[in-house]
């Protein structure tokens, strides 16, 4: 099905068995190709961020759309967040062409899908961005008004740390930082805002990002030791830390980890799921991304309650990213088999019983 909008934008459903629905929006006009993509909405709308990259095919950005999608559907349940599972995709370098009326076009396609989606910040769009495509649809979280939760990054990166801290507590039995080498794979928003934080538990870092000056800056700040993207996975340390792109977790980077851990930002982390296993037979603790990494969603879903934007709730909320995680550890423990497997049977078993099933609609402030 397509449907022509006003001004030539176009909205084509693309059908894929186990999604509920998948858009491809265009606007030649102004150089929007994005995908919206809605995986499940048994726990309520589905939520996830808009990532803007330069995909070289659609085939390539579609995969992403979908992982990404998929894994909000998990993320949500497992935080018991009340959302579905969504994601969007522009296919654009974000350096490069990003305009208000392209920005504003997406917005329209976003508004079609009458509130089903629900779009935020991810890699390559800001907080500045989201405020430009809510001048077109009221379905977008991250904004700056006196109800909402602005810039997720922070608390993304405090729930990360809190899931480094959990696979430091059970292979040591203490969640101290202190002295422990970590070593992170990108320098983003969230990458160099866990470096501090990193930093300040007493830390020593390893870093690396495709740019040097963020990890100049950042050695300057913490005392990081730098090495070349692709020295990262032979780096010796007691946490490997990816947050960047996502499928760097694959049988070529395995062999090559020197890590007692892997704990970090970056969706999808595994190339493939079997990738989980492999890591489990080597020993090597994996905390799975769709729960370490669900700090951003958490915080952006309290400016949707009645009540408006709550720091110390979102705080408090994304604390328990680490006795989620220890759950998730002991489960695969009991089972013999990975963590992976273990968080996904877990959020598959909240899905079944809509465990943290959203039944009061979200409420747009800005919209007001």
């Amino acid at each position: 099905m397509t449907m022509i909008l006003e001004e030539s934008l176009t909205l084509e459903e693309v059908v894929v068995p186990g999604y509920e629905k998948i858009i491809r929006a265009t606007q030649k006009s102004v150089g929007l190709d994005a995908i919206i993509c809605i995986h499940n909405t048994m726990m309520g709308p589905a939520l996830g961020g808009t990532r803007i990259y330069p995909y070289p095919t659609f085939e390539s950005a579609l995969n992403d759309a979908m992982r990404l999608a998929k894994g909000m559907t998990y993320k949500s349940a497992l935080a018991e967040c009340g959302w579905g599972g969504g994601k969007s995709v522009i296919n654009l370098d974000p350096k490069k062409g990003k305009t208000k009326e392209l920005l504003q076009a997406f917005g329209a396609a976003v508004n079609q899908l009458q509130g089903s989606y629900i779009c935020a910040e991810d890699v390559g769009s800001t907080p500045q961005d989201m405020d430009i495509i809510s001048g077109a649809t009221p379905y977008v979280v991250g904004l700056a008004h006196e109800k909402s939760s602005g810039n997720p990054s922070p608390f993304t990166a405090w729930g990360t740390f809190r899931g480094i801290q959990s696979v430091i507590k059970k292979l040591f039995n203490s969640d101290s930082l202190e002295n422990r080498t970590i070593a992170i794979q990108g320098l983003g928003s969230v990458g160099y805002e866990l470096a501090k934080i990193l930093f300040w538990e007493g830390a020593r870092l390893i870093v690396t990002d495709v740019d040097v000056q963020k990890c100049v800056e950042i050695a300057r700040l913490t005392g990081a030791k730098i090495v070349s993207p692709e020295e990262i996975y032979s780096a010796e340390c007691d946490v490997f830390a990816p947050c960047a792109m996502g499928g760097i977790i694959n049988e070529k980077s395995i062999s090559l980890l020197r890590c007692r851990a892997i704990a970090g930002a970056a969706n999808n982390q595994l190339l493939k799921d079997s990738d989980a296993d492999i890591l489990f037979s080597r020993g090597i603790l994996y905390a799975p991304d769709f729960v370490i990494n669900a700090g951003g969603l958490i915080n952006v879903s309290q400016e949707l309650t009645s009540d408006g934007y709550n720091p110390f709730l979102a705080r408090s909320k994304v604390n328990k990213i680490l006795p989620q995680l220890m759950l998730i550890y002991d489960i695969a423990e009991q089972n013999r088999y990975s963590t992976h497997k273990a968080a996904l049977s877990l959020g598959e078993y909240r899905l079944k019983y809509g465990i943290g099933k959203r039944f009061d609609p979200p409420c747009f402030h800005h919209s007001k």
